[in-house]
């Protein structure tokens, strides 16, 4: 069948409705009737091997019902160890695999780290018993620089040394940097932030005397149904995880967390429901924080100002353990992207990763690869004010040309297609670069600094390749559509939906979207590295194909003609020399009635065969008023190519909150620790989040080159927002802080930082 590519139009969000009303259902508004409540004891020291746990007088309080410790999961047969992926060291050994315990054993390395678990009739009694808890530690000295040395945190990891990975051609780049007319070079701080969804973390957990069901506001649902069933010695088929609405994700929810195992075991223990819910100071504490490196970045030129050579050495903090996809995170991933846009023949990356007391660092929006394209951006801005070039030259002298596609990449990625200046060229006439200057000397007029940032980004998206999708038809005239993604709030219903609709005719409103049940969808990739409508369509178009020719020989039956002579367009079967021209919702009714129930179901899976690489550049326009450092976006562009666009409104929203992250990252948002390493922004009051007023108005456009890695000819949208807004920003008010003498301008441009930097400057 035809895929219908045109057909793909901004439709009304069905969820909308329900979301903004207040009758979405959330982890905590469904828990069960009479669930008991589940609260964490968590170390209030970064460093502290512990001297003693008594939890006696807490099991005697009031209401209380359980009271766990890392030794009661372990006499239970409970495997303590969540562990996480490793990459390979650049001499092909494994990076470090210490035990992350579900609770504390022995020894607790950050503040905010579980180290038992009450639960009771109350939220209150669960406080109060947990008060009644003797915790006693001999605290040890933290190490907290992003440096290897220091104390160590575990015996498996000498000099606090996780990871050492390298990838690139060495011998190639360092001669040419010896060959260079030019070398620039710049240190990189990617700060840590937070990811601060609007809903916190959040689980329940039920036993029915069988079986397990862990309900859990996450981005998918199967990777914890398999660690469930490892580490809590129970068999899959025992084992149901769901997922309901879910108030925000940015990959901090994709991964799993030590509280799902241990209220999952507290509920079995007590056949009562045992629900978790976060508190913002606690998720703060606990959650996965975000970046967190600093890279030291070189850049080689010939005498034409082409790169000829590119090295980037980062130092990347973990935090206190291996998190479920830590260590890939700034060294595999970041390495998809390393030379971004641009026709680089040698690159290196060399990267470290470093434990240090704090709260895990894992995926949060876009993963890596932001981080690998600031450091780029950064330094190809840097070096174009140093060479004196101009930035939008420089880039454009550099980039990889139209025709050089497929073009492989010196870390063995393989871009399929790109038009870089096409897109370059329509930003600049959105942003109405030519009016800058006129801009600029009117902002001088009335005392302030305007400057002006670009950044050009490309994306790798890939995920879990494989997806599956399923449709049934239901005896009240409906279409369930099961998916293996997972919405946090992207409006996944409405595309879905949407697309199956284009593609069969069964009308919009009779599609219902089944999503997250481990009992009702056999497997699924869930959601992360913008996977989900470029995998998950691609699964349905399969099914629908699948579904179409299944029905063909029936239907040929019932019209009476061969089956080679029924044809499915728009949204009929049709059949020369037969006035039968059957819906699918009307083909599942003759299939009904004649008892043909096999077909009222069909499923598919498809397979990716490569990654899709959306790309694109942003362009950011800042005020700055230098006698109070106050930074303002006063205008933002964005043109991109996501190849073919399904909902159009809808990727202009990812975009949109996209460039909000990113932009709350350059402005406000920073994670700080003092030299104990207690956490200092353990609370809105602290940690600065950007509201409304605080965001420009983002234009948005596009110049799509349709994608040959998947038959939709889409690029996945969900990260790109971020991956370009950091650079943007920041080269903004580099830019316009330039002239006043600030030679290196370094997030977060808080109006302090920004007041500090013109005042070092002179």
């Amino acid at each position: 069948m035809e895929t219908k590519f045109g057909q793909g139009q901004t439709v009304k969000r069905v969820e909308d409705l329900r979301l903004l009303t207040g009758q979405g259902r959330y982890v905590d508004d469904i828990a069960p009737q009479g669930a008991l409540f589940a609260l964490f004891l968590r170390s209030p020291v970064a460093h502290a091997d512990i001297a003693a746990l008594d939890v006696a007088a807490a099991r005697a309080a009031p209401g209380v019902h359980l009271v766990l410790t890392a030794q009661d999961l372990l006499d239970a047969g409970v495997d303590l160890d969540l562990k996480g992926t490793r990459v390979k060291n650049r001499d092909g050994s494994r990076g470090a695999g210490p035990e992350r315990p579900l609770l504390a054993r022995g020894r607790v390395r950050h503040v905010g780290e579980a180290v038992a678990m009450v639960v009771a009739e109350t939220l209150d009694q669960a406080r109060d018993a947990a008060e009644l808890i003797e915790f006693d530690f001999d605290e040890l000295d933290p190490h907290l620089d992003l440096a290897p040395g220091g104390p160590d945190l575990h015996a498996e990891a000498p000099e606090n040394v996780a990871y050492d990975y390298a990838l690139g051609q060495a011998d190639a780049v360092q001669a040419a940097f010896d060959a260079a007319a030019h070398v620039v070079a710049l240190q990189v701080p990617d700060h840590r932030v937070m990811a601060n969804s609007m809903e916190p973390r959040g689980a329940y957990a039920e036993w029915d005397g069988q079986r397990l069901h862990l309900c859990v506001s996450g981005q998918g649902v199967w990777g914890d149904k398999t660690r469930l069933s490892k580490m809590l010695g129970l068999a899959p088929e025992d084992v149901r995880v769901s997922t309901p609405d879910v108030g925000g994700g940015f990959g901090m929810k994709g991964m799993t967390y030590p509280e799902y195992y241990v209220i999952s075991h507290a509920a079995r223990v007590l056949t009562r429901p045992v629900r978790w819910m976060s508190e913002r100071g606690e998720g703060m504490q606990s959650d996965n924080a975000g970046r967190d490196l600093t890279s030291a970045v070189e850049l080689a030129f010939d005498g034409d100002y082409r790169v000829t050579g590119y090295r980037v050495t980062t130092l990347s903090n973990l935090g206190a353990y291996n998190s479920q996809y830590a260590q890939p995170i700034q060294s595999d991933l970041f390495s998809k992207v390393l030379t971004g846009v641009y026709d680089i023949p040698a690159a290196l990356l060399q990267v470290r990763g470093i434990y240090t007391n704090t709260t895990p660092v894992d995926a949060y929006r876009g993963a890596g690869r932001p981080e690998a394209i600031f450091a780029l951006e950064r330094t190809m801005d840097h070096a174009a004010r140093v060479l004196g070039v101009d930035p939008w030259e420089l880039r454009r002298r550099n980039f990889i040309s139209a025709d050089a596609f497929p073009y492989t990449t010196p870390t063995g990625q393989t871009y399929d297609v790109g038009d870089f200046a096409r897109v370059l060229d329509r930003v600049h006439r959105v942003a109405d670069v030519g009016g800058f200057a006129a801009r600029k000397a009117a902002s001088a007029a009335q005392g302030r600094l305007r400057g002006l940032g670009l950044c050009c980004y490309i994306e790798s998206i890939l995920g879990d390749p494989t997806e599956g999708a399923e449709v049934e038809f239901c005896a009240d005239g409906t279409v369930n559509l099961y998916v293996g993604t997972q919405s946090n709030g992207q409006g996944h219903e409405t595309v879905y939906a949407q697309f199956l609709s284009d593609q069969t005719g069964i009308p919009f409103g009779q599609i219902r979207v089944v999503q997250g049940d481990s009992d009702r969808i056999a497997k699924g990739g869930g959601t992360g590295g913008s996977r989900s409508v470029t995998v998950q369509s691609s699964a349905t178009l399969a099914t629908v194909d699948k579904m179409v020719a299944a029905f063909t020989p029936f239907l040929a039956a019932q019209m009476g003609v061969d089956p080679s002579a029924v044809a499915f367009d728009e949204g009929a079967f049709r059949a020369p020399g037969s006035n039968l021209t059957p819906t699918l919702i009307e083909a599942a009714e003759l299939a009904r009635a004649e008892g043909c129930s096999d077909l009222l179901r069909h499923h598919a899976e498809y397979k990716l065969p490569a990654r899709s690489f959306p790309n694109g550049a942003h362009v950011a326009e800042v005020e700055v008023d230098p006698e109070t450092g106050q930074v303002r976006v006063v205008g933002y562009a964005v043109t991109d190519d996501f190849g073919n666009l399904m909902h159009p409104q809808l990727a202009e929203g990812q975009v949109h909150g996209g460039v909000a992250q990113g932009l709350g990252q350059a402005l406000c948002e920073h994670v700080g620790y003092d030299e104990y390493g207690q956490l200092l922004s353990a609370s809105f009051m602290d940690y600065a989040m950007p509201r409304a007023d605080d965001m420009p108005f983002v234009t948005f456009t596009t110049e799509p080159v349709p994608s040959t890695a998947n038959p939709l000819g889409m690029k996945g949208c969900g990260e790109a927002g971020t991956v370009g807004a950091i650079a943007a920003v920041a080269n903004a008010v580099q830019d316009a802080l330039w002239d006043r003498g600030v030679r290196v301008a370094d997030m977060p441009f808080t109006p302090n930082r920004v007041w500090e930097m013109l005042r070092a400057a002179g």
